[in-house]
């Protein structure tokens, strides 16, 4: 912008300029004042030079306003030239575009580390493959769940066959559940997957969000709903047949001490009478164990409080001493750090680790020296750990999904509860439960919370 200030600048110098050429002519032509004539040729040179600069000035400071905004330059001032009555609207201007390039570029920045901090914290992982087969961990989801060793997409080979084969076939658009191997534990992953362009180079986008609590919690709404239709039901057949049976066994009772000793139908009615017997005992029996199974149909309600881990573990050392004490059995404790506190349902949390140690203790009944190690951990991600091990044979892999289906037992005498007692307990924190292979030989049950 050429201001008015600028006009009568180049005019008035050039008017003076004009003034010293005529004067400088009229010297020439009519005198030979050597002196004056130099001193007014060197005004003239003078001249030309100050209107040269003055007229150049506006190109000089476009330049330095144009690298200012292409090195993006915050320290450049026009304050100079705002000063100047010739150039005060062209340094205004200026002053207010870069003054706007300036504000623009800092709200693009809060907004650039606004999305890169929910980027990073969002409970999903995401991960970048580029054509080259590099892979780039873009959050700290995606760097827990595949640790800092995974750069490349032969990386994936480290989770399962299956799993890789999974993130290949993966389509733009489409969806798919992948089952990743990682620490012994298989993880059910959501994944999706989307192409994008940046400089000319095409990088895929794939996010993987673990589902593993949702669909714990789908499967054990389920079962619930299923044993609590069958307890109804078989409640609803038992109770009369139990009632029936121990009628009709007092009836035959009473006839039979009613006949004499000698009476031929007494056999028969004592036949009759021991299978009655029979009857409603097993009857009663089936009724006390639909009974004491509805309560895995009982919906769980946690009531929070923060107490320390190690608290929690001496007082369940304490509990179980005199058992583990008579079955040979030894218990370790390890909690890092020993500071740790956990927030849980204190009972419901006793209630599962309790579980946890007699199955490991019946575990190990025929293991001649009997260790269980009970530890707690904070992983990277802020999650409390709480994981049984013990030393004994173990838990084949193939039944490692299926222990915690309800009514699922290896033991003779076992009902099949205690484990899915343990799965609902972990739910019901917005946690999980896991069941690896321990160093050694073991198994370790981990509740991630």
């Amino acid at each position: 912008m050429v201001s008015n200030g600028f006009r009568l600048g180049v005019l008035w110098r050039v008017g003076v300029l004009l003034v010293t050429l005529i004067g400088l002519a009229w010297l020439l032509a009519t005198t030979n004042w050597y002196v004056s004539i130099l001193l007014c040729a060197a005004a003239v040179a003078v001249e030309v030079v100050l209107l040269i600069r003055f007229a150049s000035r506006t190109g000089y400071e476009v330049a330095r306003f144009l690298d200012a905004i292409a090195f993006d330059d915050n320290a450049v001032s026009f304050s100079g030239l705002m000063r100047d009555r010739s150039f005060h609207l062209l340094g205004a201007s200026m002053t207010r575009v870069l003054d706007q390039l300036r504000r623009g570029r800092l709200e693009r920045e809060e907004q650039a580390q606004y999305l890169q901090s929910l980027v990073a914290h969002i409970p999903v992982a995401l991960l970048a493959v580029d054509e080259d087969e590099g892979v780039e961990l873009l959050n700290l989801s995606a760097r827990h769940l595949f640790g800092p060793a995974c750069a490349h997409r032969r990386d994936f080979f480290r989770y399962g066959e299956a799993f890789t084969t999974g993130m290949e076939t993966l389509r733009p658009g489409e969806s798919a559940i992948l089952r990743m191997v990682r620490d012994d534990t298989v993880l059910p992953l959501k994944a999706g997957v989307t192409d994008v362009t940046v400089r000319g180079r095409r990088r895929r986008l794939i996010s993987l969000q673990n589902i593993e609590n949702e669909l714990s919690a789908q499967e054990l709404a389920a079962w619930q709903t299923v044993i609590r239709v069958m307890a109804h039901e078989v409640m609803n057949s038992l109770t009369p047949i139990t009632s029936l049976a121990s009628t009709a066994r007092d009836h035959v009772n009473e006839t039979l001490a009613a006949l004499p000793a000698g009476d031929p139908a007494c056999s028969g009615l004592a036949d009759a009478g021991e299978a009655l017997e029979t009857l409603a005992r097993r009857s009663e029996g089936l009724l006390q164990f639909v009974q004491n199974h509805r309560r895995i149909t009982k919906r769980m309600v946690a009531q929070l409080q923060t107490m320390p881990v190690r608290r929690i573990f001496a007082r369940l050392q304490r509990l179980l001493a005199d058992d583990l004490k008579n079955r040979g059995v030894d218990l370790n404790l390890r909690v890092e750090p020993e500071t740790l506190e956990i927030t849980a349902d204190i009972d419901l949390l006793d209630q599962a680790l309790i579980n946890l140690v007699r199955n490991a203790t019946e575990a190990l009944r025929e293991t001649a020296s009997g260790k269980i190690s009970l530890a707690a951990i904070q992983e990277a991600a802020g999650r409390v750990v709480l994981a049984v091990s013990d030393n004994g044979p173990g838990i084949p892999a193939e039944l490692r999904e299926k222990i915690f289906v309800p009514f699922f037992t290896t033991k003779r005498q076992g009902s099949g509860v205690g484990l899915s007692l343990v799965r609902q307990i972990a739910a019901v924190h917005n946690g999980s439960v896991a069941v690896s292979e321990t160093p050694g030989g073991g198994a370790t049950f981990s509740l991630r919370f």
